[in-house]
C-alpha cells in the first residue's frame, strides 16, 4: 500500500520502467517506486502518461487524478480488478439493511457537524447555533440538519457574504481539497471490493462516486479548517500543494493518533464492515489538529 502523493505540474512524460514510475521533464528525470505511490495527481494538461504506467499504477492500487485547464480535478482512474472484489460483495452491497444505512448516515452526519463545531471553535467563532442544530439531529437526518448547519457554518467560517455556490478562490480551493479526500476514499472502497457508484445517501445516477461522497463527510472540515487560516486572492499552486499535503496531517481518529490517509483507510473499512453486518459497532470520532499543518510536500515535480 503506497504512501506518497506525487504531483506533476509541468510539461512531462510519465512512463514505466522496472517497477518504477519515470517522470521526464524538460530539465530533470525522476524515478519513483510504484509501490510507494498512493496518489499521482497530474496537475497540468501539458503532461502525457503511457498505458504501461497507468497499468502498473492500477496494479499497485495507486489512484491517478487528472485535472483540467484550470487545474481542477476532472477525472480519476478506477481499477477494474481490485484485490478483493467478488460478486458476493456486490450482491451484498445492493441489499444492505435500511436500518444500518440509516444508522451509518446518522453517525456520519453527527461526526461531520461535531467537526464543523470544532472548526468554528478553532477560529474563535460562536458555535452555539451549530450546537443547537446538532441537538435536533434525528435518525437518518430526516430534517436535513446537515444542510441547515452548512448554511450557518460557512458564513461563520468565512464571512456573511460567502456562499458555497459562488465562483471564487475559496470555493475553488474547497472543491479541490474535497476532491482529494474523495479520491482517497474511493480508492479504499474499491480496494475493499465494493462499488463506488452505489451509495447510502447520495444516489445521483451521474455520480460514479456516490458511496465515496457518503463516507468522506466527517473529514471535510479538515479542509475547511486549513483553508480558514490561509490568506489568498487566487487559487494558486501553493494552496494546491498545501491541500494535497493534508493527507499526511496528524489527527486523532477513534482515540488513536494517526495521519489522515490512514484514518480514511480505517474509516472506510469500518463502515463497510458495519453495512455488511460483519460487526455491530461503528465509531466515527475525529479530533481535528490544534494547529494548522505545515507539513512538507512529498513529491512535487
Amino acid at each position: 500500500m503506497g504512501w506518497r502523493t506525487i504531483v506533476v505540474t509541468q510539461h512531462a512524460k510519465i512512463s514505466y520502467s522496472m517497477n518504477r514510475l519515470v517522470i521526464q521533464t524538460d530539465q530533470d528525470k525522476f524515478n519513483v517506486p510504484i509501490d510507494d505511490i498512493h496518489i499521482l495527481l497530474i496537475g497540468t494538461t501539458q503532461a502525457v502518461i503511457t498505458t504501461a504506467a497507468i497499468c502498473a499504477l492500477a496494479e499497485g492500487h495507486a489512484k491517478v487524478i487528472f485535472t483540467d485547464h484550470q487545474g481542477e480535478p476532472i477525472t480519476e482512474t478506477m481499477d477494474c480488478y481490485p484485490t478483493r472484489r467478488t460478486a458476493d460483495l456486490v450482491r451484498q452491497q445492493v441489499t444492505w439493511s435500511k436500518q444500518r444505512i440509516a444508522n451509518l448516515w446518522t453517525k456520519n452526519i453527527a461526526s461531520k457537524i461535531q467537526n464543523q463545531i470544532q472548526v468554528i471553535d478553532f477560529v474563535g467563532g460562536d458555535s452555539q447555533a451549530l450546537v443547537d442544530e446538532y441537538d435536533k439531529l434525528e435518525l437518518n437526518d430526516v430534517t436535513n440538519r446537515e444542510a441547515v448547519v452548512a448554511n450557518k457554518y460557512f458564513t461563520l467560517l468565512f464571512n456573511d457574504e460567502f456562499h458555497r455556490r459562488d465562483f471564487n478562490p475559496i470555493n475553488a480551493a474547497l472543491n479541490y481539497g474535497y476532491a482529494i479526500i474523495l479520491s482517497a476514499v474511493n480508492r479504499e472502497v474499491v480496494t475493499n471490493g465494493y462499488l463506488t457508484c452505489i451509495g447510502v445517501h447520495h444516489d445521483n445516477n451521474e455520480n460514479a462516486f456516490n458511496l465515496g461522497s457518503d463516507l468522506m463527510e466527517p473529514f471535510r472540515p479538515i479542509i475547511d479548517q486549513w483553508l480558514s487560516q490561509q490568506r489568498f486572492t487566487e487559487f494558486n499552486s501553493i494552496i494546491k500543494y498545501g491541500l494535497i499535503a493534508l493527507l499526511d496531517v496528524e489527527i486523532t481518529f477513534n482515540g488513536r493518533r494517526t495521519i489522515l490517509r490512514n484514518a480514511l483507510t480505517v474509516h472506510v473499512a469500518n463502515c463497510l464492515h458495519y453495512l455488511s453486518e460483519e460487526t455491530n459497532e461503528l465509531q466515527i470520532e475525529v479530533e481535528l489538529p490544534n494547529e494548522v499543518s505545515s507539513h512538507a510536500f512529498n513529491g512535487h515535480v
